[in-house]
């Protein structure tokens, strides 16, 4: 069996993959991510930040030492909306390449939407003719896949994720009825100017905003992808975890059984994302997958048809 490695470089979080490939099938031996903020304060700056640039090239470092343990054969780093915009995104990939010897590649963001779609579509079964709706929020940004079972109709990346409306609405801590209605009505306006309302038949949300929803939905305190793989957050489900994440403070959240303390701050704005999109598609169940872009490269590059 080989071992292979997927790195996913995100404006909030890396996501760390090694699994075995034989039989032109995978089986996965660590699936782990590191909220390690990259895009701390890219909304203000337009740059990622020395302290940020330090604390992801030391996650990286850690990373490709555990991928030498297990001997993996190849490593796939990319990276997402935080290097493809940052003004001095080069530094940092040169960094990584000059000093860890690790070359990343910094995909579009209708690259990213493809791949994350391919995920999706190994598994949730067959959805022959059905009009699927994909959506991926993270820290930066937030892409949307438009399909008809598996063909891919058209995707879409939108410069919105949790990190950016935090640090521009939610400035109290905890936040204010107001602060919160300014942000969910900003979010609600951005997405009816950006997509047109339908109503498909499938709403599927992956990445780490709706899998810790699901989490804690769950109350896990030990996360587990075969129960959280196709279970459901319903409309209600989200108003009362932004309710629960409104009501308290952000050292509070990080007690929330299923919820990572790095992802405290965040977390009410990803779920407001989610809101907003729930509405603007007027669904009012949206259906978890764990597999995300990761899942998808691995599909594109090392599984055959």
């Amino acid at each position: 069996m080989e071992k292979y490695a997927i790195l996913d470089i995100g404006t909030n979080s890396i996501k760390f993959f090694i699994f075995s490939i034989e039989n032109n099938d995978f089986e996965p031996i660590l699936d782990t991510n590191n909220i390690s903020r990259l895009g701390e304060g890219l909304l203000k700056t337009g740059i990622i930040s020395p302290k940020a640039m330090a604390r992801n090239i030391q996650v990286i470092k850690e990373y490709l030492e555990i991928s030498k343990e297990h001997d993996v054969k190849e490593i796939i780093a990319v990276g997402t909306m935080c290097l493809r915009t940052a003004k001095n995104s080069d530094e940092f990939l040169k960094i990584v390449k000059d000093e860890l010897g690790l070359k990343i590649q910094v995909i579009s963001g209708k690259e990213e939407a493809r791949l994350s779609y391919l995920a999706v579509l190994s598994t949730i079964g067959n959805a022959s003719g059905e009009d699927i709706t994909v959506f991926d929020t993270g820290g930066g940004s937030t892409e949307f896949i438009f399909g008809e079972g598996t063909h891919l109709k058209n995707r879409i990346s939108l410069d919105v994720g949790a990190v950016q409306p935090t640090e521009q609405y939610l400035l109290s801590d905890p936040v204010t009825d107001d602060e919160l209605n300014r942000m969910q009505n900003y979010l609600a306006q951005f997405l009816s100017n950006e997509i047109k309302h339908r109503s498909p038949d499938y709403l599927i949300g992956i990445g780490g905003t709706v899998t810790s929803m699901g989490a804690v939905k769950h109350k896990m305190e030990d996360y587990d992808r075969q129960v959280i793989q196709g279970s459901n957050l319903t409309l209600d489900d989200v108003k009362e975890q932004i309710d629960m994440f409104k009501n308290k403070t952000i050292e509070e959240r990080k007690n929330i059984v299923g919820l990572q303390p790095k992802r405290a701050d965040v977390i009410l704005a990803g779920a407001s994302i989610v809101k907003a999109i729930m509405e603007h598609f007027n669904i009012n169940k949206i259906t978890i997958s764990d597999s995300g872009l990761r899942h998808g490269i691995l599909y594109d590059r090392l599984i055959k048809e």
